[in-house]
């Protein structure tokens, strides 16, 4: 087997969804935590000159870079035997991965605001009007698949699934945005309870991104 290595900031953010393709699949991997505002960063130190786009996240494959957070869980996905059966499959779950990725696009708009109050107010708005427009997106493409009751794509966990559970934390954690779309919320669930998924969840970082 190959040896894995993530580089990325002690957080979530865009190297999360890796984290989680990793885990469910149960490979082993080096989880580097690098951090830029301390009295004595990590962050670019040595790494930069290492990564292609000199940034983060990038994987280390046997020492051979990688670049781009979904370039890197595609990759991953399809080693690993979670990114669909055909080609049909796979493309169904980059058009999800990519649907969910234009709802953290979103996000990112207001998560990084020093006005608390403009931000408070763009995270309402969000909550009351984009993110149910594409949580019924999603639960309907849900629907379409075993009537709602397995997975995104076909008839095993994929990282279009695993994409729902980052989604989940990406939007706060909170299980009252999740309510009108019960397909999506029981989805959420499963994944999050499969043992190596609730294992690492139970024992990462806590981290506000």
């Amino acid at each position: 087997m190959p040896n894995y290595k993530l580089v990325y900031f002690d957080g979530r953010g865009r190297g999360e969804l890796v984290r989680l393709v990793f885990k469910a699949a149960g490979v082993p991997f080096e989880d580097v935590r690098l951090d830029d505002e301390s009295a004595t960063p990590t962050w670019p130190g040595e790494w930069k000159a290492k990564c292609p786009f000199g940034q983060l996240p990038t994987a280390f494959i046997d020492d051979k870079p990688l670049a781009q957070s979904k370039s890197i869980a595609r990759y991953l996905a399809k080693e690993f035997k979670l990114a669909g059966n055909t080609n049909w499959e796979q493309a169904r779950v980059d058009m999800i991965i990519d649907a969910i990725d234009d709802i953290s696009t979103e996000v990112g708009k207001f998560m990084w605001l020093t006005d608390e109050t403009k931000k408070a107010e763009l995270r309402e708005k969000f909550n009351a009007e984009s993110l149910p427009r594409h949580l019924g997106n999603l639960e309907n493409i849900l629907k379409e698949n075993n009537s709602g009751n397995g997975y995104f794509v076909g008839d095993s966990l994929t990282w279009a699934d695993l994409g729902l559970v980052n989604l989940y934390d990406r939007v706060g954690g909170v299980d009252a945005l999740f309510t009108n779309f019960p397909l999506l919320a029981a989805l959420n669930k499963r994944v999050r309870d499969l043992p190596n998924i609730a294992a690492y969840i139970k024992a990462r970082p806590l981290s506000p991104w």
